[in-house]
């Protein structure tokens, strides 16, 4: 079947979101697995990317553990030093799809509050036809229900959609619902598959 539209995870796909690397950089490796391992701050955000409001849940967090509350609270102060840098290839294959008028949406595990913001920073987040993003939809990846809101929305069929994400168990959900699927690792590689599913030319996904 003809793929009817395209549809792209952020973090680690569009933009490096690499929490570890930052506070690495900012509190040294040692100090960070230090706090990593006693906290759960992945946990954290997933309340943000089910909707809590960004400050709001990592202040209470820092609240909560005061032994590292100026290191959590570098969560939502420093958002932007950890969702960095854009990733710019991909970029360009997604503007390569629109200038084809191939529909492209996003998929991502994203807070509510900070989608806005971030799209100020990162102009290309405004260009998606159709944004699901987690914190609105108050659902995430990889649980079943985010995907199927998809479908509804859409109205396409599982298999017109390809989608790329940087996490297996993400994709493992969309496969078993019949998307076309493809395992982000890097741009090249998604490069690749759009110019194989006959989307892109090689030149267009240069």
């Amino acid at each position: 079947m003809p793929i009817e539209a395209v549809i792209f995870d952020v973090g680690n796909v569009l933009i490096e979101w690499n929490p570890e690397r930052f506070y690495d950089g900012a509190i040294g490796e040692e100090r960070r697995k230090q706090m990593f391992g006693e906290l759960d701050m992945h946990d954290m955000n997933n309340d943000i990317d089910l909707g809590a409001p960004i400050k709001d849940r990592v202040y209470a967090f820092a609240e909560e553990h005061p032994k590292w509350g100026d290191e959590i609270r570098m969560w939502h102060d420093n958002w932007f030093d950890m969702a960095s840098p854009a990733i710019d290839h991909s970029w360009r294959l997604l503007r390569a799809l629109r200038s084809k008028s191939v529909p492209v949406f996003a998929l991502s595990n994203f807070g509510d509050d900070i989608w806005d913001r971030a799209a100020q920073t990162y102009g290309i987040l405004n260009e998606f036809d159709r944004k699901y993003v987690s914190g609105r939809m108050q659902q995430v990846k990889p649980f079943n229900r985010i995907y199927e809101m998809v479908e509804e929305d859409t109205g396409i069929e599982p298999d017109r959609l390809i989608f790329a994400d940087d996490r297996e168990d993400n994709i493992a959900t969309a496969r078993a619902r019949g998307w076309k699927t493809h395992l982000f690792t890097n741009p090249q590689g998604w490069a690749d598959r759009l110019v194989s599913e006959g989307l892109l030319t090689a030149e267009e996904a240069a």
